[in-house]
């Protein structure tokens, strides 16, 4: 049985080969585009993919090939692009609060908790966009990428420690922003 080869293998083949980049694309391109689409809605993600690869592929002489996959390296391309789009990010997180708040009536039939998760998102979307930019980054490479603490390490090109603290002070400001009052805390920072 013939193994596939590591990511670091394509590339560092594909430095002499272009053509064989576009395995790089095969392998990550779906899960990257979703990563970008839950940050800035499938129609712009579909744009910032190929910007993405087209980057990935002009920088593939820097890759570490040390690491076996390319993904983090991918997603530090991306969040770079994403922090571009942080305008169009809070737009989005505002409307979607908007949204979650005029569906409310529609949502009586719902499960109690359903109905507070729904009340709740428009303050989760506002302490999320009040986070500053590198705490910002690591919770959601976190929480929505699933990312691991040493992949989002990578994937920032920070120290895990660094990471760790990132999360730890994400986490704190969140809780103190949820929490009744919290608003005002907010606002007075």
């Amino acid at each position: 049985m013939v193994s596939s080869p590591s990511d670091a293998e394509v590339i560092g083949r594909s430095l002499d080969q272009p053509e064989a980049f576009g395995l790089i694309y095969d392998r990550h391109a779906a899960t990257v585009l979703r990563f970008l689409g839950r940050r800035v809605g499938a129609e712009v993600a579909e744009g910032l993919i190929g910007e993405l690869f087209r980057i990935a592929f002009e920088r593939r002489k820097t890759f570490d090939t040390s690491r076996v996959s390319a993904l983090p390296w991918l997603y530090g391309i991306g969040s770079n692009l994403l922090l571009k789009h942080r305008r169009g990010e809070a737009r989005r997180l505002r409307a979607n609060a908007r949204m979650a708040a005029t569906d409310e009536a529609a949502d009586r039939r719902a499960s109690a908790g359903a109905l507070d998760a729904r009340l709740l998102f428009p303050r989760v979307a506002d302490a999320i966009e009040a986070l500053p930019d590198g705490e910002r980054e690591a919770l959601l490479l976190f929480a929505w990428e699933d990312l691991s603490y040493q992949s989002v390490a990578e994937t920032l090109e920070l120290p895990i420690g660094t990471v760790r603290s990132r999360l730890n002070r994400a986490r704190t400001q969140l809780r103190e922003l949820l929490e009744p009052g919290g608003e005002k805390r907010k606002r007075s920072r």
